[in-house]
């Protein structure tokens, strides 16, 4: 072995454990490691040529993994024009993928002029390619990109109209999660990528200021459209407050939404300087409203909060096992679905936290090493275990109403809940046949997203001729009218399975999005049935293909219902499997089916009451909104009597 080779062994060393790596994820950890090497080695021109014969032999069907991790341990090489040569020729040469990577790895790189037209040209060309290449051209101080100083000609940093937050009692926490338009009445829920969590906020927004708690003000900034975002009247009062950060364009799914960077760090820097003093920032998964949002934490030195689920990692696992994705695809899907950047962004975000809460799974220690890379135990200071929540009094106050409306004495009486909202399930119940108002419901309640499994339900309960005779399925959730492309793309698998105009004669319901104070109401109903129009003992069916916790199926539960829920992930915590609901691989449509029918055993069978109650009891004790509430407000009183930042690192 000759001098040369012998002082490029850890690099040789490095690659080779990417490329036998006996996972994906692994593999992407040992991706770090191999950058790591590579910018310490002494023989940058004997690392560049390793680099580049990974490049080509990977570049082929059989291993698109290792040449991401070449391209950027190649950007971590230094002293070589090489390096630079090799990442340049790739922005107009390489394939989209490696491109896109490529674009993304020069960011670390000293300045290669070479690079700048090709950056400006994909930043011109947008998508998520022309954000990475943005975000170079923003860390080499060049044309393209945007500083984390004032915006010539946009927002400046000063809060507008004169307006700052004034002293107040009480800590001040903002929560941002930009995918949803979220306000106090939940009036869009289901609707979109307004799902689960604008729920949570809402309801954790109000539970945080209650009682004797340490809150004074809430924060709960969304999206909103380009004239939203202009008046901040009042942001200094306590209380909570829902603020929009004006995006332009129309509205776009969170998979699509990364270009938005700039303009949402523009408007959360305007929100938070409005607002004066901010006490603590919580994030929500790696997306890019907390990308920008804690990019405007370290601007402004406000402690983050991050609540951290294995996402991407789980999926990612999960389709490896299933053998859907695998090195000689994993170009392809990380092109379309942004895979590495997902992970490592989410690294980053828990970097940065001054303390990361995460949600119980079955074996969570395990979960967080394997997909993650954590080590629980050695981080137990700065990682909370904190379950999610919901809002009971509306629940209690449905469960009341509904059955006792559904009573033989009051059949005829009008319903204690709000009548708007049962008088809505009442006319879609009438839509169907009379012989099938007699059967029971089974519901499921979430976004029109391929993720949330509807057209899978739909599909396992059409396929069982049994389970379509004993049950009607009730749907609720997307923009019937409008739909987004993935609710379009959802209730086109739907239509090819049922056809719309056939729908309600063979027992389908589609209900659209709904409020989350009518969903209640529905939900009970499932429970206790309506007289003449459909029968007691219903099912709620979540048929989601990942679950980190499950907010819905919560308050199914709450309300007594049997539920069906995935066999991972949160829910598998709290469902007591043949008990209280039906744990199943949702990925599987046969399954799914006799799952369901399983549940409406359940529901009818012996001891039917008890367990209603068990499942009530459970949520109760353990998952209401108040006692997610208390524990948040601990871990928010702790990170700022640690000052700004805490204990908190710079990102990787």
């Amino acid at each position: 072995m000759s001098d040369m080779d012998h002082d490029a062994a850890p690099t040789r060393r490095a690659l080779a454990a990417v490329r036998t790596a006996p996972t994906i994820l692994e593999a992407i950890r040992r991706a770090d490691d191999l950058i790591d090497v590579a910018a310490r080695e002494a023989s940058p021109g004997e690392v560049v040529r390793l680099l580049r014969e990974a490049l080509v032999d990977a570049s082929d069907a059989s291993d698109a993994l290792t040449a991401i991790a070449a391209v950027h341990a190649l950007a971590a090489v230094r002293d070589s024009g090489g390096a630079a040569e090799t990442l340049v020729g790739l922005l107009s040469d390489g394939t989209p993928n490696l491109r896109e990577h490529a674009a993304w790895a020069l960011g670390s790189s000293p300045v290669a002029p070479l690079a700048i037209p090709e950056l400006e040209t994909m930043v011109s060309g947008g998508g998520f390619g022309g954000t990475l290449a943005q975000l170079t051209l923003e860390a080499w101080g060049v044309g393209g990109g945007e500083p984390l100083g004032p915006v010539p000609g946009g927002t400046t940093t000063a809060p507008p109209d004169g307006v700052v937050g004034s002293g107040r009692e009480g800590l001040t926490v903002a929560q941002v999660f930009l995918h949803a338009d979220i306000d106090g009445s939940l009036q869009h829920a289901g609707q979109g990528d307004t799902g689960g969590i604008a729920t949570l906020l809402v309801h954790l927004g109000d539970a945080l200021l209650a009682g004797d708690s340490p809150i004074g003000r809430v924060l709960t900034i969304s999206r909103g459209g380009p004239g939203d975002g202009s008046a901040f009247r009042g942001i200094d009062e306590p209380g909570h407050h829902y603020l929009p950060v004006p995006l332009p364009g129309p509205t776009v799914h969170a998979a699509d939404a990364w270009p938005l960077r700039v303009a949402a760090r523009r408007g959360i820097r305007r929100i938070l300087l409005a607002a004066g003093r901010v006490d603590v920032l919580h994030l929500r998964m790696a997306d890019v409203g907390s990308w920008a949002a804690a990019e405007v934490a370290r601007e402004l030195g406000i402690p983050v909060v991050l609540t951290m689920a294995p996402d991407p990692h789980a999926l990612i696992a999960t389709r490896e096992a299933q053998g859907s994705l695998t090195r000689a695809t994993f170009g392809a899907a990380d092109l379309a679905e942004h895979l590495m950047f997902r992970v490592r962004l989410l690294r980053e975000l828990g970097d940065q936290a001054a303390h990361v809460v995460v949600f119980p799974r079955p074996d969570l220690e395990r979960d967080l090493r394997e997909l993650m890379g954590i080590d629980l135990q050695a981080h137990s200071q700065r990682i909370s275990v904190v379950p999610e929540g919901i809002d009971l009094a509306p629940i209690e106050q449905a469960v009341r109403a509904v059955s006792a409306a559904a009573a033989p004495a009051a059949a005829s009486a009008p319903a204690a809940a709000d009548p708007a909202d049962l008088a809505a399930l009442d006319a879609l119940l009438h839509t169907l046949p009379p012989e099938r108002r007699r059967l029971p419901l089974a519901v499921t309640v979430g976004r029109l997203h391929p993720v949330k499994g509807m057209a899978t339900l739909v599909e396992a309960w059409d396929g069982e001729p049994d389970l379509r005779a004993r049950c009607n399925l009730l749907v609720v959730g997307g923009d019937l009218r409008d739909p987004s492309d993935d609710e379009a793309r959802e209730l086109a698998r739907i239509d090819a399975i049922v056809a719309r105009s056939d729908a309600p004669s063979r027992g389908l319901l589609l209900a659209g999005h709904r409020p989350n104070s009518t969903v209640t109401n529905w939900l009970a109903a499932v429970r206790f049935g309506r007289p003449g129009l459909c029968a007691p003992r219903g099912a709620y069916v979540s048929a989601s293909l990942k679950e980190e916790f499950g907010i819905a199926i919560l308050e199914a539960m709450a309300t007594g219902l049997v539920v069906v829920a995935p066999d991972g992930g949160g829910p598998a915590t709290y469902v007591d499997d043949g008990v209280t609901g039906v744990l199943v691989d949702t990925h599987s449509p046969e399954s799914l089916a006799r799952a369901v029918a399983a549940a409406l055993d359940l529901a009818a069978g012996p001891g039917a009451e008890a367990r209603a109650e068990q499942a009530r009891t459970l949520v109760s004790e353990r998952f209401s909104i108040d006692t997610m509430a208390a524990a948040l407000a601990r871990i928010y009183t702790e990170v700022t009597s640690r000052g700004a930042g805490g204990a908190a690192k710079e990102p990787s």
